[in-house]
Formats: structure tokens, sequence, C-alpha cells
């Protein structure tokens, strides 16, 4: 199996270069290229022989803002994952990269074997947060009314959707939840993803909370 290809965008040479030091200690992972900011990334994509796996993304950036970027990205190329690796832990900056569809928050000086379970978590389908993020991410959660993630139409979870919540609040694996579902471990992979973004969470934990504080599970 090759190893998963990753993108930094970074305008900071010093922390690109760690970013890029800490990554090739795994062979898990190889840095196929590194933007200076939002734009040079998105500039660089479409010339790209091949779309990364992942993109591990820097927030305050010239030109184009990684949550700006994140947007644009996702709106082009959903399948993408991206993680925010930034400096800030404001709540202000979490919000707009869960909404702009990043895929995990993470701060720059997590260690290197954190930084390879956390990107290996976002493939498996996971939503990867350092624990200073979780924290103001739940509280967050907890301020904003229901209704938010209760919005018409995008945030309607499907029938199957709702089937995978009811498994995931009985804490079952994603293999046994396939398996009573007569689906792929991929497949309830990919709807939970989507719970995920329906529901503005990044966790199973976080979701079966939510949808029982919506009343969509007991």
């Amino acid at each position: 199996m090759r190893p998963f290809h990753v993108y930094i965008a970074e305008d900071i040479a010093r922390l690109a270069a760690m970013l890029h030091d800490n990554l090739e200690m795994s062979p898990a992972f190889k840095v196929v290229g590194i933007a200076v900011n939002g734009q040079d990334l998105l500039d660089r994509l479409i010339v790209a022989p091949a779309l990364p796996d992942i993109v591990l993304m820097d927030i305050q950036m010239p030109v184009l803002d990684g949550i700006t970027a994140t947007a644009a990205l996702k709106s082009r190329h959903p399948q993408v994952k991206i993680v925010m690796a930034t400096v800030f832990d404001d709540e202000e900056r979490i919000f707009n990269s869960i909404l702009a569809g990043a895929d995990g928050y993470l701060l720059k000086d997590e260690a290197p074997d954190v930084l390879h379970r956390s990107l290996l978590e976002v493939m498996d389908g996971g939503a990867p947060m350092s624990p200073a993020i979780a924290r103001k991410a739940l509280s967050l959660l907890r301020r904003t009314p229901v209704a938010t993630a209760q919005k018409a139409g995008d945030n309607d979870l499907s029938e199957r959707e709702l089937e995978i919540l009811e498994q995931l609040g009985k804490a079952l694996r994603y293999e046994q939840i396939a398996a009573n579902l007569h689906i792929s471990t991929g497949t309830v992979r990919k709807h939970i993803e989507h719970i995920y973004r329906k529901l503005q969470v990044h966790n199973k934990m976080a979701a079966v909370d939510a949808a029982k504080r919506m009343g969509l599970i007991d």
C-alpha cells in the first residue's frame, strides 16, 4: 500500500519544514508539496498530476487564508481531507473551520506521533482534534441552539444515517454496524462522515449527544 500523500499549506518556512520533517518520520505519509498560502495551494492543485489525500492547512496566511481556501477546496474536491494545523485555538476560528468543511483541527506543536495518529484517524473516517480544541468545540456545541444543527434540506439525516446513529448510540464498532446493517465498513464510514457534517460535530460521542438532544435517537 502506498503512503498517504500530504500537501502542506503554510506561509512560514520554518513551520512548513517542521511539519514536513515530522510527517517524513512515518512511512505512512509522503509530503508531495508545500504551498505558501491558500491561493498558491489551489493553483498548484489545478496542475498537480494527482490530488493529495490530505492537506495540512494553516489558518492565517497572506493572499488567501486557510479557512477560505478550505471552503474553496472542499467545494471542488470534497474527497480531499483537510486538517487545520494552526496555533489558533479560539472558538470563532474553530467554528468557521468546521463550517468551511475541515475534517480535523490540530495545534502545530503536537508531537510527531500524535500528528501521525491523527492523520491516520482522518483517513479512517474520523475527525481528529487536539484535546484543547475538542474541549472548546464541545463547549461551543453546548451553547449552540439545537435549531442551528437542524436546518432544513442539507442537514436532514437520511433513514440509513439515523439507523447508523442508533448503532453508534450502542457503542458498536464500525465492523459491527456494517454486519448488522448488511453494508460494507467503508459505507459505514462514509455515512458517519455525512452525519458529522450535518450535525456539525467531529466525533462519535458528540454525534450521539447531539442526536439525543434533538430527539433523533433514544
